[in-house]
């Protein structure tokens, strides 16, 4: 059911099954279209965003409604395009902890760090919030099944949700994707097929697949869904703070999709009028080995060349061809951001530091984010006296290759016997007090 304008608060007229979603409408030329399966606009084939009756929202979308609904990302359903009835049959993923990192913000030298903790979804990737909007809207469209072209997180978070809807799912990786997250979508039931190429050779084939077959790719042919489950992460953030905003956001970057999402999740709450309208510099970190979006802004590019070839650590940063690359460049501009691009080397330490200071081990893509916040307090882009957020999108568990060559530390073999070894504890411990 589509709530267009209602002029007058009415408790009894609202039901959670209801979406108050206005229309689809094109980020470029503006041309609306009426909800439905489209992804692209027809005129100018920019990509499209959900739009909502945002008067009709703000006669119930309170903080106070907030703070009563679901410890997930349902509790924000009147700015998302599907029904919290239907949703909540899902995984139900998001409300993951806002942790205050005093250690690492101390090592590194800045007032306040804050981590967004998405290891804890339920697939452990912020991906669960995408897939949990998108794949609902399958039964309303009729489609056949669930879909998805992905580097790894996306593939179990699709899976698992399809299980768990009892309908038939399809992941389409590129060859050498981590195993882990090819073990883990084959566990939960999907059909996985590899194909000899990369990403984008995935996400092309993936195109025809959802076309030729109606099968709902959850980041091709729902795109438009997809984004809407991702910008949930920044409400969050801003609830957690007590609905107040921090100087900066970092945002791991592959396609730019959830850096986009960041933006369009807080200033929608500023035109509801939930937070203030104050600018938060949002900044995205890129692995340079494939560092679309970032070279373009070192640069100082309007145009961004895709890569390839991508080659990093950060695999599932590694999408050559960003969907969301302009629109990424263009936030990051008008909010005073940045983009940073740390090479592989960088990327590890940013993972230690982040699990030897805050016990949180965060795939690749995390230590991006924790690496480009090192680079730029160093650099003094990022001042001592600012409040910064790290969207930690991914757990290391999944991801642990790179990392088999010692990287981590090496184990002490020592036998089965006591003897000898009291000089070991003695040179490295410590009296806890």
């Amino acid at each position: 059911m589509i709530v267009l304008k209602m002029t007058a608060f009415n408790e009894t007229a609202y039901s959670s099954e209801m979406t108050f979603v206005d229309a689809l409408v094109c980020k470029e030329c503006g041309k609306r279209f009426p909800p439905g399966i489209r992804n692209a606009c027809d005129e100018c084939f920019a990509p499209l965003e959900v739009r909502y009756s945002i008067e009709s929202v703000r006669e119930i979308f309170s903080r106070k409604f907030i703070a009563s609904g679901p410890q997930s990302i349902w509790r924000y359903w009147p700015v998302l395009p599907a029904g919290r009835f239907e949703g909540e049959k899902g995984l139900n993923p998001g409300m993951t902890p806002l942790r205050d990192c005093r250690n690492l913000a101390k090592k590194l030298g800045v007032k306040r760090l804050l981590v967004k903790d998405d290891t804890v979804n339920p697939t452990y990737s912020f991906k669960d919030r995408p897939v949990a909007v998108s794949i609902s809207k399958i039964f309303e469209f009729g489609l056949n099944g669930a879909g998805c072209a992905s580097t790894g997180n996306l593939a179990g978070a699709t899976a698992a949700a399809s299980a768990k809807y009892g309908i038939p799912c399809y992941v389409l990786i590129p060859s050498g994707t981590d195993r882990g997250k090819v073990i883990s979508a084959l566990a939960y039931g999907a059909t996985v097929l590899e194909v000899n190429g990369t990403y984008d050779d995935a996400n092309r084939l993936s195109n025809l697949i959802a076309d030729r077959h109606s099968i709902g790719f959850v980041n091709i042919n729902l795109r438009p869904y997809y984004v809407e489950g991702s910008k949930t992460i920044a409400m969050e953030t801003v609830e957690q703070l007590g609905w107040d905003t921090p100087d900066s956001v970092i945002v791991p970057m592959g396609s730019g999709a959830l850096l986009t999402a960041v933006s369009k999740g807080l200033e929608e709450l500023k035109e509801i009028g939930l937070i203030p309208d104050s600018e938060v510099q949002i900044c995205g970190a890129q692995p340079s080995g494939c560092s679309t979006i970032a070279a373009a802004y070192i640069s100082g590019r309007d145009s961004i060349i895709p890569v390839e070839k991508p080659e990093t650590v950060a695999e599932s940063l590694a999408i050559g061809d960003p969907a969301s690359g302009y629109e990424a460049l263009s936030i990051i501009r008008k909010s005073g951001g940045f983009a940073d691009a740390p090479e592989d080397s960088e990327i590890v330490e940013g993972q230690l530091l982040l699990a030897r200071h805050e016990g949180i081990f965060a795939e690749p893509a995390g230590g991006t984010v924790i690496a480009s916040l090192k680079r730029k307090i160093e650099d003094g882009t990022i001042s001592n006296d600012q409040t910064v957020v790290c969207l930690i999108t991914g757990n290391g568990l999944k991801t642990l290759r790179h990392l088999e060559d010692g990287s981590a530390g090496k184990t002490v073999s020592i036998g089965n016997s006591i003897q000898g070894l009291d000089g070991l504890f003695e040179s490295n411990g410590r009296r806890v007090n």
